[in-house]
């Protein structure tokens, strides 16, 4: 555990909450109940961050069906399971179980086919996934996996009772479990008691979002309340200045944007139409059955 004798990563001029997103209720895999809070709505406003994911429920019908074998191209996940168990294995030969408090960073490159499923029969599951995308030049290479348990992430603990998980990028001079090129992925899970605050350098030009996962936040005096997602705005801003208004989680995001064509289908995300027929064509070929 690091305290906040390092970089202090002071912010002198907030961002603003630009946007608040309220997220709408679906089932994805064999039908997990989830909250879609990013999706293709907001991928260019929030690039290079594709989708975002939030699930939890302690009603085992909501999630223990999981996600059996499907195919990804294109992009990068993270899951991060804030409660549970879940079981990762894929055609790679990869294989890994997720725990309470662990992530999963998974590239898809070109291609993988995963399954993803609790190892559970009751008790709550929750989490998050984003889906980070990859630049053109990086689309095609080979897929990726790493499992990084829960006491392995890094944390920073502030004088005022902040809790920070660093679980990306990093924060106040503590690097974070995964670091990566090209997109520049910052994700904290902050902690912070009720009436603390917390402020966050965010480079200028990187689009950042938090979701409030537990309590209510503030920034400027604008709430966010539990299960929202707040837009932060761009410009000249060096960071943003979070104040709990109770005890309150959340996570906050920001990444370097790509700048580049974006062409989904479903879980095949290229530049081209092209390509997406192409991806396509070569998972009904099964092509994507060949390890990397």
């Amino acid at each position: 555990m690091n305290t906040d004798t390092v970089k202090n990563d002071e912010v002198m001029r907030s961002r603003a909450i630009e946007q608040l997103v309220v997220g709408h209720a679906t089932s994805d895999g064999a039908g997990v109940k989830l909250t879609r809070v990013l999706g293709q709505s907001l991928q260019l406003r929030l690039d290079p961050f594709l989708m975002l994911d939030a699930f939890g429920s302690d009603k085992p019908n909501d999630y223990i069906a999981g996600f059996p074998n499907h195919p990804h191209r294109g992009f990068e996940t993270l899951t991060y399971l804030i409660t549970g168990r879940m079981r990762h294995s894929d055609n790679a030969g990869h294989q890994g179980l997720l725990e309470t408090g662990g992530i999963q960073w998974m590239t898809a490159g070109r291609g993988i086919i995963h399954s993803e499923m609790p190892e559970q029969k009751d008790g709550m599951l929750e989490g998050f996934q984003l889906w980070i995308n990859l630049p053109a030049a990086e689309k095609m290479q080979p897929a990726g996996y790493q499992d990084v348990q829960s006491e392995q992430i890094p944390e920073l603990l502030k004088t005022n009772g902040v809790k920070v998980r660093v679980i990306a990028g990093s924060s106040h001079g503590v690097a974070g479990a995964v670091q990566r090129p090209d997109t520049e992925p910052l994700f904290l899970d902050v902690h912070l008691p009720a009436g603390a605050s917390f402020s966050q350098s965010l480079a200028v030009g990187h689009n950042a979002f938090f979701y409030v996962y537990r309590g209510e936040v503030a920034v400027a005096e604008r709430s966010v309340a539990a299960q929202r997602m707040a837009v932060l705005s761009s410009g000249e801003s060096d960071g943003v200045i979070l104040q709990a208004k109770q005890d309150s989680h959340l996570i906050l995001v920001a990444g370097k944007p790509l700048h580049e064509p974006i062409a989904q289908h479903g879980p095949f995300v290229m530049n081209t139409r092209e390509q997406i027929e192409q991806a396509i064509d070569d998972y009904q070929a099964g092509r994507f059955n060949v390890a990397a």
